[in-house]
Protein backbone atom coordinates (compact mmCIF):
# COMPACT_ATOMS: atom_id res chain seq x y z
CA UNK A 1 0.00 0.00 0.00
CA UNK A 2 2.94 2.17 0.69
CA UNK A 3 3.56 2.10 -2.98
CA UNK A 4 0.59 3.43 -4.02
CA UNK A 5 1.33 6.19 -1.74
CA UNK A 6 4.90 7.34 -3.68
CA UNK A 7 2.71 7.02 -7.03
CA UNK A 8 0.45 9.57 -5.81
CA UNK A 9 2.95 12.09 -4.83
CA UNK A 10 0.53 13.58 -2.41
CA UNK A 11 1.98 16.98 -1.44
CA UNK A 12 0.62 16.51 1.86
CA UNK A 13 2.82 13.69 2.27
CA UNK A 14 6.19 14.72 0.77
CA UNK A 15 7.78 15.96 4.55
CA UNK A 16 6.65 12.43 6.34
CA UNK A 17 9.27 9.62 6.65
CA UNK A 18 8.45 6.72 5.06
CA UNK A 19 8.81 4.52 8.33
CA UNK A 20 6.08 6.82 9.90
CA UNK A 21 3.77 6.49 6.92
CA UNK A 22 3.97 2.69 7.09
CA UNK A 23 3.01 3.12 11.04
CA UNK A 24 -0.35 4.50 10.10
CA UNK A 25 -0.86 2.56 7.13
CA UNK A 26 0.27 -0.55 9.70
CA UNK A 27 -2.11 0.39 12.08
CA UNK A 28 -5.17 1.32 9.75
CA UNK A 29 -5.12 -2.10 8.31
CA UNK A 30 -5.19 -3.44 11.97
CA UNK A 31 -8.65 -1.92 12.36
CA UNK A 32 -12.05 -3.20 12.48
CA UNK A 33 -13.07 -0.85 10.19
CA UNK A 34 -10.98 -1.63 7.52
CA UNK A 35 -10.57 -5.69 7.56
CA UNK A 36 -14.00 -6.61 7.63
CA UNK A 37 -16.03 -3.65 9.03
CA UNK A 38 -16.99 -1.09 6.96
CA UNK A 39 -14.52 -2.16 4.40
CA UNK A 40 -13.26 -5.18 2.55
CA UNK A 41 -9.56 -5.96 3.01
CA UNK A 42 -8.55 -9.01 0.40
CA UNK A 43 -5.22 -10.41 0.13
CA UNK A 44 -3.02 -12.31 -2.40
CA UNK A 45 -0.59 -15.04 -0.82
CA UNK A 46 2.26 -16.50 -1.96
CA UNK A 47 4.02 -19.16 0.24
CA UNK A 48 2.86 -17.88 3.59
CA UNK A 49 3.67 -13.96 2.11
CA UNK A 50 0.96 -11.56 1.41
CA UNK A 51 1.93 -10.85 -2.44
CA UNK A 52 -0.76 -8.47 -3.11
CA UNK A 53 -3.74 -6.78 -1.61
CA UNK A 54 -7.51 -5.01 -2.55
CA UNK A 55 -9.00 -2.29 -0.60
CA UNK A 56 -12.60 -1.66 -1.19
CA UNK A 57 -15.92 -0.93 0.52
CA UNK A 58 -19.31 0.62 -0.07
CA UNK A 59 -19.21 4.08 -1.48
CA UNK A 60 -21.50 5.70 1.76
CA UNK A 61 -19.00 4.56 3.75
CA UNK A 62 -16.20 6.25 2.81
CA UNK A 63 -16.78 8.88 5.64
CA UNK A 64 -15.78 6.11 7.99
CA UNK A 65 -12.87 4.53 6.11
CA UNK A 66 -11.54 7.24 5.34
CA UNK A 67 -12.10 8.66 9.41
CA UNK A 68 -9.62 5.89 10.41
CA UNK A 69 -6.75 7.91 8.68
CA UNK A 70 -7.56 11.06 9.59
CA UNK A 71 -7.56 9.86 13.53
CA UNK A 72 -4.78 7.96 13.27
CA UNK A 73 -2.60 10.88 11.18
CA UNK A 74 -3.74 12.98 13.59
CA UNK A 75 -2.16 10.93 16.13
CA UNK A 76 1.36 11.09 14.83
CA UNK A 77 4.36 13.04 15.41
CA UNK A 78 5.13 12.78 11.72
CA UNK A 79 2.22 15.23 10.61
CA UNK A 80 1.99 18.73 10.84
CA UNK A 81 -2.16 17.97 10.25
CA UNK A 82 -4.62 15.50 10.24
CA UNK A 83 -4.65 13.65 6.57
CA UNK A 84 -7.89 14.50 4.98
CA UNK A 85 -8.56 12.70 1.75
CA UNK A 86 -11.09 13.83 -1.20
CA UNK A 87 -14.04 11.87 -2.15
CA UNK A 88 -13.15 9.62 -4.91
CA UNK A 89 -16.07 7.76 -5.22
CA UNK A 90 -19.52 8.12 -7.44
CA UNK A 91 -22.70 7.30 -5.94
CA UNK A 92 -24.15 3.95 -5.91
CA UNK A 93 -21.09 1.94 -6.11
CA UNK A 94 -18.69 -0.81 -4.17
CA UNK A 95 -15.19 1.48 -4.88
CA UNK A 96 -11.92 -0.54 -5.26
CA UNK A 97 -9.83 1.85 -3.59
CA UNK A 98 -6.57 0.40 -3.67
CA UNK A 99 -5.13 -2.28 -5.57
CA UNK A 100 -1.69 -3.39 -5.04
CA UNK A 101 0.26 -6.39 -5.98
CA UNK A 102 4.54 -6.24 -4.46
CA UNK A 103 6.75 -5.74 -7.91
CA UNK A 104 8.44 -9.11 -7.46
CA UNK A 105 5.17 -10.72 -8.12
CA UNK A 106 3.68 -8.35 -10.58
CA UNK A 107 2.79 -10.16 -13.84
CA UNK A 108 1.59 -13.25 -12.71
CA UNK A 109 -1.68 -12.72 -12.64
CA UNK A 110 -2.44 -12.01 -8.76
CA UNK A 111 -3.83 -8.37 -9.90
CA UNK A 112 -6.59 -10.37 -12.16
CA UNK A 113 -7.36 -12.60 -9.20
CA UNK A 114 -8.15 -9.78 -6.65
CA UNK A 115 -10.26 -8.23 -9.36
CA UNK A 116 -12.37 -11.42 -10.21
CA UNK A 117 -12.67 -11.83 -6.11
CA UNK A 118 -14.69 -8.71 -5.92
CA UNK A 119 -17.72 -8.92 -7.19
CA UNK A 120 -18.75 -11.21 -4.12
CA UNK A 121 -18.11 -8.55 -1.88
CA UNK A 122 -19.48 -5.90 -3.75
CA UNK A 123 -22.35 -8.28 -3.93
CA UNK A 124 -22.53 -9.10 -0.33
CA UNK A 125 -22.81 -5.12 0.70
CA UNK A 126 -25.91 -5.12 -2.04
CA UNK A 127 -23.76 -3.07 -4.61
CA UNK A 128 -24.30 -3.96 -8.49
CA UNK A 129 -21.50 -1.66 -9.68
CA UNK A 130 -17.64 -1.46 -8.68
CA UNK A 131 -15.43 1.39 -9.35
CA UNK A 132 -12.03 2.65 -9.22
CA UNK A 133 -9.77 5.34 -10.30
CA UNK A 134 -6.75 4.89 -12.28
CA UNK A 135 -3.88 7.08 -13.28
CA UNK A 136 -3.66 8.52 -16.39
CA UNK A 137 0.09 8.05 -15.84
CA UNK A 138 -0.59 4.85 -15.41
CA UNK A 139 -1.43 2.88 -19.07
CA UNK A 140 -0.45 -0.75 -17.69
CA UNK A 141 -3.35 -0.55 -14.98
CA UNK A 142 -5.82 1.06 -17.35
CA UNK A 143 -5.03 -1.93 -19.64
CA UNK A 144 -5.85 -4.45 -16.98
CA UNK A 145 -9.07 -2.85 -15.91
CA UNK A 146 -10.02 -2.26 -19.20
CA UNK A 147 -9.69 -6.19 -20.18
CA UNK A 148 -11.66 -7.11 -16.86
CA UNK A 149 -14.50 -4.93 -18.78
CA UNK A 150 -14.41 -1.96 -16.35
CA UNK A 151 -15.18 1.19 -18.45
CA UNK A 152 -14.28 5.45 -18.33
CA UNK A 153 -17.49 6.78 -17.03
CA UNK A 154 -15.71 10.42 -16.31
CA UNK A 155 -12.20 12.17 -14.57
CA UNK A 156 -11.39 13.59 -11.53
CA UNK A 157 -8.11 15.45 -9.87
CA UNK A 158 -7.16 13.82 -7.10
CA UNK A 159 -4.26 15.24 -5.24
CA UNK A 160 -1.77 16.57 -7.86
CA UNK A 161 -2.86 13.66 -10.26
CA UNK A 162 -5.58 13.13 -13.20
CA UNK A 163 -7.47 10.33 -12.72
CA UNK A 164 -10.01 7.60 -15.01
CA UNK A 165 -13.14 7.21 -12.83
CA UNK A 166 -13.80 3.29 -14.32
CA UNK A 167 -16.82 1.25 -13.80
CA UNK A 168 -18.11 -2.32 -14.05
CA UNK A 169 -21.90 -3.28 -13.98
CA UNK A 170 -21.59 -6.85 -12.17
CA UNK A 171 -25.54 -7.41 -12.18
CA UNK A 172 -28.16 -7.05 -9.83
CA UNK A 173 -27.07 -6.13 -6.33
CA UNK A 174 -28.01 -8.86 -3.71
CA UNK A 175 -30.98 -8.84 -1.98
CA UNK A 176 -31.39 -10.22 1.79
CA UNK A 177 -34.47 -11.30 3.15
CA UNK A 178 -35.71 -9.70 6.23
Amino acid sequence: MNLIYDEMELTDLEDVPGPDLLQVITAAYRTRTYLSGAATTVVAEANGQVVGVAFGYPGEKEDIVEDVITRLTAKSAAFDEPLEADSETAPGEWYLDSLAVSPDHQGKGIGRQLLRALPVYAQRDRQSVIGLNVDFENPGAMKLYERMGYEVTGTQMIGDHNYYHMQLKIGQPVRIAN
